[in-house]
């Protein structure tokens, strides 16, 4: 079974008396394909982001089992007034509650929430459930603030009440360290580096041990980050027990990496190399299939890489699919 557990999808339309501030679905001349516009944002979306029937047969063709769908990240404009906010993600959110009951059994869908007023977020995240949404995605920060800061505690704490998973897409920051071009690329992986390290640092994990929650790209460069870390908790190197006399940073609870290994992955890293990083460091149990389908092109077919690195096949059914059924709650089949 392979579940590609990092997708995304656009609604076909917006309603027409929608505020001026809502994206538009313009149609194109003699195409299926149909013109996304969101602000400054001109993007062509093929109808395989609002299609179930398209979405299946590219399935088919990649070797795919089951997807989960989540909206393409630039819907999640935390810029936009609260109330605005919250009516573009219930229109989405009934969207992908509509293309994934469409075929329930290959699309998973997450929901959306206006994070920039968290109460508001928080409360919504009840009606996600009720519509069969199995998590709801957010940004990796919410207008420059880290999503581990203590605002948002509530928030992850009634998503794990609920039962509800969380996926954290990395979305760039302002900053002018970087060009505008490398946004797609450095940044990313910077501002996923940066969640997933407040989310240790700032608290929120140790508050919510039950609360399932993957990284976009594995968290950026994260995995990196942490052999530093627990250096510092624990004064020692390569994981060894800890020496506090000799830590610079040492606490009783969980150290840097068993919170981390709390935490899922979509392994999204385009080399076999990172890959087995991964899974030696956070361990296989941890990692996703992920492809950003249809925003970016899948590896052809599906999990080629994965299957190529002569994994034990426990391993392989470990990361293909079992982890993600995990992650968002569903029963793992009989071996």
């Amino acid at each position: 079974m392979l579940v590609d557990a990092h997708a995304h999808l656009l609604p076909r339309d917006y309603p027409a008396d929608a505020p001026e501030c809502f994206p538009r679905m313009e149609p194109i001349d003699g195409d299926t394909a149909r013109t996304l516009l969101f602000g400054t944002m001109r993007y062509r979306a093929r109808d395989v982001f609002f299609d179930a029937e398209r979405r299946v047969a590219a399935q088919d063709a990649s070797g795919v089992d089951m997807e989960v769908v989540s909206p393409m990240p630039p819907l999640l404009r935390y810029d936009l007034p609260a109330a605005d906010g919250l009516s573009l993600a219930r229109h989405v959110n009934e969207f992908t509650a509509t293309l994934s009951g469409a075929a329930p059994e290959r699309l998973v869908g997450l929901g959306m929430v206006p994070l920039q007023d968290p109460d508001t977020a928080t409360a919504e995240l009840a009606a996600i459930r009720d519509q069969g949404l199995r998590g709801v995605e957010i940004a990796s920060n919410v207008l420059g603030a880290s999503i581990g800061d203590e605002r948002f505690v509530p928030f992850f704490a009634e998503a794990q009440r609920l039962d509800l998973a969380v996926f954290v897409h990395a979305m760039p920051a302002r900053t002018d360290r970087l060009p505008a071009s490398a946004m797609g690329t450095y940044v990313v992986g910077v501002e996923g580096a940066l969640a997933a390290a407040s989310m240790i640092a700032g608290g929120t994990a140790g508050k919510c041990p039950d609360l399932r929650i993957s990284f976009s790209h594995a968290a950026g460069g994260f995995p990196l980050m942490l052999p530093r870390a627990q250096y510092f908790w624990g004064g020692t190197w390569n994981e060894e027990p800890a020496v506090p006399e000799r830590a610079i940073a040492h606490d009783d609870g969980p150290s840097p990496i068993e919170y981390a290994r709390r935490f899922y992955y979509d392994s999204l890293v385009f080399d076999r190399r990172a890959i087995r990083y991964l899974i030696d460091l956070l361990g296989p149990d941890r990692l996703l299939v992920g492809s950003d389908f249809p925003a970016m092109p899948r590896e052809e077919p599906a999990g080629a890489t994965l299957r190529g690195m002569d994994l034990p096949a426990d391993v392989l059914a470990a990361i293909t699919g079992e982890n993600a059924l995990r992650w968002l709650g569903l029963p793992t089949p009989r071996a």
